[in-house]
């Protein structure tokens, strides 16, 4: 990934931290590919004492990964913790998910103790997909499974296109091909990846409906290579322009989104030693979000 394309982490946490209040309203998307996810589980065998919700956000999961395992713990994990104080008031009173506020490149997390990762729509906010799934790797027990959705390359394709014909700044954040994060899960220590894709295409009147729901979502452009300070009329001018040359013969305008779906597991084998960092049981007791960073 190139220097423009690399993703600002403190940039992103702010923008998702400005973006938890509002984020429910317009996370459409999010919540429909984190639904199938689930679905998905329905026909996997596995019994997990502690499940890593990763990169959780408001929590849109937890109440079916409970429903899905009653008798497992759920762990909510985001770098974002206004995010994290909306989820940890998910599940019932006496059974509330255990909160942890950490980056998902280093997880303060000891070696194999987690038996499922269910991560939807997060691993994009990764700069290295190599250094994430060996720490994922790292925290999943042996037979353990990682599930997770992200977005592939053509995601808001016709954004991307309609800014590069106004100037050579990064608007869009980048997304890894599928096969390229199957070929990183192999690298890393995982087995039998299986990977797939969906298309899914969503509609806005004006593309400025589109520009407005990245932005409460959190999602817009947080690339080491946006432009700085604010958009002149004229460029944004120009862009509207360029994206009307997508608009359908149904009056809409499309912004498209390529969903990877990958799961994976790990070999039945010993744990690789490690340096033990803390426990799921000993995080977010009382149902208080915890922070930490990895010594």
């Amino acid at each position: 990934m190139s220097d423009a394309g690399t993703i600002d982490k403190a940039q992103a946490r702010r923008a998702f931290s400005r973006a938890a209040p509002r984020y429910d309203e317009v996370a459409v998307l999010q919540r429909e590919i984190g639904q199938r996810m689930l679905d998905r589980l329905e026909v996997v065998r596995l019994q997990p004492r502690w499940v890593l919700d990763l990169g959780a956000g408001t929590g849109h999961a937890i109440d079916g990964l409970m429903r899905r395992y009653p008798k497992a713990r759920v762990l909510a994990l985001d770098f974002a913790l206004p995010m994290l104080q909306r989820a940890r008031r998910r599940g019932r009173l006496l059974r509330r998910p255990a909160c942890l506020c950490a980056d998902l490149e280093r997880l303060p997390l000891a070696d194999a103790c987690i038996d499922l990762i269910y991560s939807n729509a997060a691993l994009q906010w990764s700069n290295d997909p190599d250094t994430t799934f060996a720490e994922l790797r790292r925290v999943l027990r042996p037979g353990g499974l990682l599930m997770f959705t992200t977005f592939g390359p053509d995601t808001l394709k016709e954004l991307r296109q309609a800014w590069s014909r106004v100037d050579g700044y990064s608007h869009v954040s980048p997304f890894a091909d599928m096969h390229d994060l199957g070929d990183s899960l192999l690298r890393t220590g995982f087995a039998d990846p299986v990977m797939d894709v969906d298309r899914i295409t969503l509609t806005y009147a004006a593309v400025d409906g589109l520009m407005r729901d990245l932005k409460v979502l959190g999602a817009h452009n947080v690339t080491s290579g946006r432009p700085r300070g604010l958009t002149g009329r004229a460029r944004l001018r120009a862009m509207r322009a360029a994206y009307e040359e997508h608009r359908r013969a149904d009056g809409l305008l499309p912004a498209s989104y390529e969903v990877v779906y990958g799961h994976a597991w790990v070999p039945e084998s010993a744990p690789e030693q490690g340096v033990f960092h803390v426990s799921p049981a000993s995080i977010g007791r009382g149902g208080k979000a915890a922070g930490g960073e990895r010594p």
